[in-house]
């Protein structure tokens, strides 16, 4: 269970990285996208492909990457 818990820290402190990368690079985030296809159909008119390209590949591998990094501290600290 601790292991689990391990890994989802880690997913939350690289999606709070990834947000504030996004933030600083003027890309749209998740919160971004789905606020403006709630207030607009057009809003798909707006994303532009980087900000594809963040969304649909780049976060997923950030937040994968993260998980990952959790599983291999877990195994380093608590494998014998």
């Amino acid at each position: 269970m601790f292991r689990l818990y391990l890994i989802g820290l880690f997913i939350l402190i690289t999606a709070i990285i990834a947000n504030y990368i996004v933030s600083k690079l003027h890309l749209k985030s998740w919160y971004d996208l789905l606020n403006g296809i709630i207030k607009s159909q057009s809003y798909w008119s707006e994303v532009t492909l980087k900000d594809g390209l963040w969304l649909f590949v780049l976060y997923p591998l950030f937040l994968g990457l993260g998980s990952s990094l959790g599983n291999f501290i877990y195994i380093k600290l608590f494998s014998s």
